[in-house]
């Protein structure tokens, strides 16, 4: 209970301003105390404004006070210092480099827990609480501290800018309505908030769809990705083991080579060995009958000789060396022959497959790199579908635009729009506020004379595409920079650079637009009971696209259709 009352007592006896200890303590007239510094520092910044005020309450007061210091303050505070009170609680939250400080606060400045919409001043949680007890302060609309309050003040009437021109693009205050934006679209800021706020909403929806698509696409190639590696760690391992037993037969047939290679070298060896030694033996026979028959030659006694002479003379029966047939130095070249001639062929076998797996392998890669199929039916486009909205600023002077910027009339005179480097000049065209990439689908209605809708090119373009003058650098699908679908009466043609490509299908007053951004794809479809394909263009889209429409025909609309 004692803490909770000095706690009570330290709040009493605070100066609002530095929410510190009363330092020479001064009561102003309406009853309010502050430090002496503290309420001169506050009217000094306030000097220019030839009236001062109390940061509580706001009762002004001219002219300026003259400050009188409380002699019983004084004392009250110096007798709560000796009981031990400090000059400051412990736990204030004082404003750091990257916080909205309190406008109120003197000296070192504390965090702004809310700022005020209408007083345009940030406040910390001790300068806030008139606002919740004060009858006059608790309409205003408090909001998360903003450094960015004074970006509500027109910077011409100095007024809080409550009222959206619609003609412009911005926000405006009441007196620029009646002045410089006088005949303009003005609506009050709440209104085109609740406006915008639908179109975010919208965008939203679209953004969201789209992360849930990126996801479920991530997740695709997430298996694919485990589908690749699968499929390229099998073919690895089998691989291999094709390899191996390739290697391993190679080596087996090595073998074999080499092995009936050393049977025949010794099976011809051992022949021609037997048959060397026959030579050999007959050699030594023969030499053996030639001595005898030297010794013989040398017999005096003629009888001996002739006695012995029928054994010596009879000689056995030779080798003929002409039964001996010698191989060129040849012997096993036809081997060496033989293994080259596969060797080549396995080179040429080898070189061959090699191609064919190269050849896969670059396909599996090619497969990756197909766009996701397109959708089939209406419900599945529909799964990508963006409301578009037109940019008045970009619209043709004759060109009227209604229900919320979606629905674009050609009329007869000009419109009160405002000059704008992004309007087009001669072309009665206009282009969308959206940027278009990933996979977008829309539907554009026509009506107008004519079975059909009358004439209209639905189309998309860069925005760089030129905007002014009659060169055919501004008019769609007659340049680089834009794709148009012509739809007249009972035709239609396709034209991008200036080229016309002949287009046939059911005439309908709807045209749908299928874009998938990435995949290069564009797409135009009559839809009516069904879509049939009109024209498919596949291409690589460098910018993101914008949807625009050129209207030829006076009283001629054309409205992009929410469509869900």
């Amino acid at each position: 209970m004692a803490q909770k009352a000095v706690q009570l007592d330290r709040e009493t006896f605070s100066c609002s301003v530095c929410l510190d200890l009363l330092k020479d303590p001064v009561t102003i007239p309406c009853g309010h105390s502050y430090c002496k510094n503290c309420i001169q520092s506050y009217w000094d910044e306030e000097d220019e404004k030839k009236t001062h005020s109390c940061p509580q309450c706001r009762q002004s007061f001219t002219p300026r006070p003259v400050l009188v210091k409380s002699t019983m303050l004084a004392a009250l505070v110096e007798e709560l210092k000796k009981t031990g009170l400090q000059a400051a609680p412990a736990d204030l939250c004082y404003a750091g480099p990257e916080d909205v400080a309190c406008d109120v606060c003197t000296g070192r400045k504390l965090r702004a827990a809310k700022s005020c919409l209408v007083c345009l001043v940030s406040y910390c949680e001790k300068h806030l609480q008139r606002h919740y007890t004060v009858a006059q302060f608790k309409k205003h609309k408090l909001v998360e501290p903003s450094e960015k309050l004074q970006e509500n003040i027109c910077s011409r009437h100095d007024e809080v800018m409550k009222m959206f021109c619609r003609t412009d693009q911005q926000c405006i205050c009441y007196l620029c309505s009646v002045d410089e934006h006088k005949g303009h679209d003005t609506v009050s800021a709440a209104a085109e908030r609740t406006e915008r706020q639908r179109e975010l909403e919208g965008s939203q929806h679209n953004i969201q769809q789209r992360i849930q698509d990126r996801e479920e696409d991530v997740k695709l190639l997430q298996q694919e990705v485990e589908a690749i590696n699968g499929s390229a760690d099998k073919a690895v391992e089998h691989s291999e083991k094709i390899f191996t037993q390739l290697i391993r037969l190679m080596e087996n047939r090595r073998s074999d080579v080499k092995q009936h290679v050393r049977s025949q070298q010794q099976t011809e060896v051992s022949r021609v060995k037997e048959l060397q030694e026959k030579l050999e033996q007959e050699i030594t026979e023969l030499k053996r009958k030639d001595a005898e028959l030297k010794k013989l030659s040398h017999t005096e006694d003629h009888n001996q000789f002739l006695h012995n002479y029928p054994s010596l003379s009879a000689l056995s029966e030779s080798t003929h060396s002409s039964s001996i047939k010698i191989r060129p130095l040849n012997y096993f070249e036809d081997v060496t022959a033989a293994v080259s001639e596969l060797r080549d062929k396995l080179q040429d076998v080898l070189r061959e497959t090699w191609t064919n797996i190269s050849l896969t392998v670059t396909q599996v890669d090619v497969l990756l790199s197909n766009p996701q199929p397109e959708p089939k039916t209406r419900a599945d486009f529909l799964r990508y579908s963006r409301e578009i909205t037109l940019d008045p600023n970009t619209a043709h002077p004759c060109l009227l635009l209604s229900e919320g910027n979606r629905k674009v009339t050609l009329m007869s005179q000009y419109q009160s729009y405002s000059d704008h480097p992004d309007r087009f000049t001669w072309w009665s065209q206009v282009l969308s506020r959206e940027s278009l990439t990933g996979r977008c689908y829309w539907e554009v209605e026509l009506r107008g004379r004519g079975r059909g809708g009358g004439r209209v090119r639905v189309a998309v373009a860069y925005k760089n595409i030129s905007r002014a003058g009659i060169s055919s650098e501004c008019g769609f699908g007659y340049n680089d920079k834009s794709w148009m679908l012509r739809c007249d009466n009972n035709s239609y043609q396709f034209y991008y650079n200036n080229i016309q490509t002949p287009v046939s299908g059911p005439r309908s007053s709807r045209v749908g637009v299928y874009l998938d951004h990435s995949a290069g794809i564009l797409s135009f479809y009559s839809v009516s009971d069904t879509m049939t394909l009109l024209h498919r263009v596949q291409t690589t889209f460098t910018q993101p696209l914008y949807a625009g429409v050129h209207v030829l025909d006076s009283g001629t609309t054309a409205e992009f259709i929410p469509v869900k």
